[in-house]
């Protein structure tokens, strides 16, 4: 199977709800959107409020050409939107994806929300679809980023130099490259992930 970008696939469970971003998510993400250290890491910052709805519509284009799918994500147990996340690079000769681009307000941070989103994109990505792998990738100051990388059960690969400005500071940072494969989500990782949801 390939992904189809011409799909409105909705991923969830009875946590989290990841529905396909739409202009409509530009509202319902607003108040979010001007938490300012949510994009502290971010290349295409949004800035807040003052160019929010260019940021989704670019995001929405991207899957236009079919270079990114993005999703909005639901909350399902606060019953609102938490923020966005999505695939991208999608290498259909290789059957690989990357996935990124996440963002979720402060108040969702820390309650399991990106577990549960993540369980669902790795299930997609490797049960669904039936890709190789799935990449993800941070700034290299962006620790929580990494963490939370790495409690899903992503492995750090290695890194690019230099790649990235320096956020605190003079200088340049690196990229921190992570993966999880098809072969560990089938053996372990889905079993490990699953368990801590």
């Amino acid at each position: 199977m390939v992904l189809d970008f011409t799909k409105d696939y909705v991923l969830e469970n009875d946590k989290v709800k990841l529905v396909p971003l739409t202009p409509d998510h530009t509202v319902l993400l607003q108040e979010i959107s001007r938490e300012e250290d949510l994009w502290t890491y971010f290349l295409g910052k949004s800035d807040g409020s003052r160019d929010f709805e260019n940021y989704i519509l670019e995001a929405i284009t991207d899957r236009d050409k079919k270079s990114g799918y993005p999703f909005a994500v639901y909350d399902k147990m606060k019953k609102c939107y938490a923020g966005c996340t999505r695939f991208f690079d999608y290498q259909e000769d290789l059957n690989t994806i990357r996935l990124g681009y996440t963002w979720y307000g402060r108040d969702f941070r820390g309650t399991g929300l990106n577990k549960n989103c993540k369980y669902l994109m790795f299930q997609f990505a490797f049960d669904q679809i039936g890709l190789e792998r799935v990449g993800l990738g941070a700034h290299s100051e962006n620790k929580v980023s990494i963490a939370a990388m790495q409690s899903v059960g992503c492995v750090k690969e290695g890194e690019i130099r230099n790649l990235f400005p320096s956020i605190h500071g003079k200088g340049r940072s690196d990229a921190v490259l992570l993966g999880i494969l098809k072969q560990e989500w089938l053996k372990i990782k889905k079993e490990n992930l699953k368990n801590r949801l």
